[in-house]
């Protein structure tokens, strides 16, 4: 009888430990930077391998639960920031700096590009002696570049408590993905970036995974794709409704370029718009996707096309459903669909979170 209950009792000491075993498995730690406004500093890190989760808030400042309202008067002392949850097995806090680093002007004292005031300074904020000493000597490293004639003046400072902001500011880029493409390019940020940086703007990661995305020649379109791919995604045309191979799929996974791959739309931003073609509420990138003034058919209409393979997709409109109030109508032709469960053999890993 002393036998089983010593058993019990270490069965029960084994499943009350099990969860805080598999979480340290996980090996998840925190990342904060303010590099002005936090719509333009969660695009950067959202879609980095190892990367779980990027949020925007507040932080920095002396009162409780401020309001976006309040952060904006510059009296609370917070800064608009970003907080990074990432795994340490696949990316590490120096990787994460550098892609800090390449997003802001770091010698800005008094907001970021068209954002004034303290809340849009920069700082990182560090949460360990261990990320204090990478930040120091990831500043040094930037200041020997020499790339900027003025000093340095993005601050490290101890993290303090971080507030998360306002719903509708969460993942703007992928809710608003017109209106912050126009908020982003008018700042001026894109700008500044592509004169510093010019060609190393992003991360060896980023870069790498986008130099597979690249237009063919004329000769391998023709090869690669069908008559109607070719007609749709070259020359503009538009397949019929109700009779394409996506417009009432409700399989899970992504869509790419049926040319270059490029990751373009996900079903969980896919709804039926009642028209007979593939639609969307965003894209999965915004910035896969670029915008023309289209003035055929006797109107005025917004084209939408693939950044790299400079596909012919379809069309945006105003009039989808809320959050984003937007239709992305697209051409099946335009599109391969990759299933979740491929997505990691396909070499879309990254995008496996977003399923599970």
């Amino acid at each position: 009888m002393i036998e089983k209950n010593i058993l019990i009792l270490c069965i029960f000491f084994f499943l009350l430990l099990l969860p805080m075993r598999s979480f340290s498995k996980n090996n998840y730690s925190k990342a904060t930077f303010a590099g002005g406004c936090f719509w333009c500093m969660e695009f950067p890190f959202e879609n980095l391998e190892g990367v779980i989760e990027v949020v925007s808030g507040y932080t920095g400042g002396h009162k409780e639960n401020p309001t976006y309202q309040e952060i904006s008067s510059g009296e609370t002392g917070h800064l608009e920031a970003v907080q990074i949850i990432y795994d340490g097995s696949k990316i590490t806090y120096s990787e994460l700096l550098d892609v800090f680093w390449r997003q802001i002007d770091p010698t800005d004292l008094g907001g970021q590009f068209v954002d004034r005031g303290n809340q849009y300074t920069t700082a990182i904020f560090y949460h360990s002696e261990e990320q204090k000493a990478l930040a120091e000597k990831s500043k040094e490293n930037l200041e020997k570049l020499g790339k900027f004639k003025t000093p340095i003046t993005t601050k490290i400072r101890e993290a303090s408590k971080f507030y998360r902001a306002e719903n509708y500011h969460q993942n703007y880029y992928k809710n608003h993905p017109i209106r912050y493409k126009y908020y982003r390019f008018n700042s001026g940020r894109d700008q500044y970036l592509k004169k510093i940086w010019k060609d190393g703007m992003k991360n060896e990661n980023q870069k790498d995974h986008h130099q597979k995305f690249k237009k063919l020649s004329e000769a391998d379109l023709k090869q690669k794709l069908t008559p109607l791919q070719y007609e749709v995604t070259q020359n503009n045309g538009t397949e019929r409704p109700f009779d394409n191979e996506y417009w009432n799929s409700e399989k899970e996974g992504i869509y790419v370029d049926i040319v270059s791959g490029e990751p373009l739309f996900s079903s969980l931003d896919k709804y039926d718009s009642g028209t007979g073609w593939p639609s969307f509420i965003k894209p999965l990138e915004a910035d896969h996707i670029t915008e023309r003034e289209d003035k055929g058919l006797f109107m005025v209409r917004t084209e939408v096309r693939s950044k790299f393979a400079d596909s012919h997709l379809g069309h945006v409109f105003p009039d989808g459903p809320e959050p984003t109030g937007l239709r992305f109508c697209i051409n099946s032709a335009a599109l391969r669909f990759i299933p979740k469960e491929d997505l990691e053999k396909e070499g879309y890993r990254g995008y496996k979170k977003l399923f599970e």
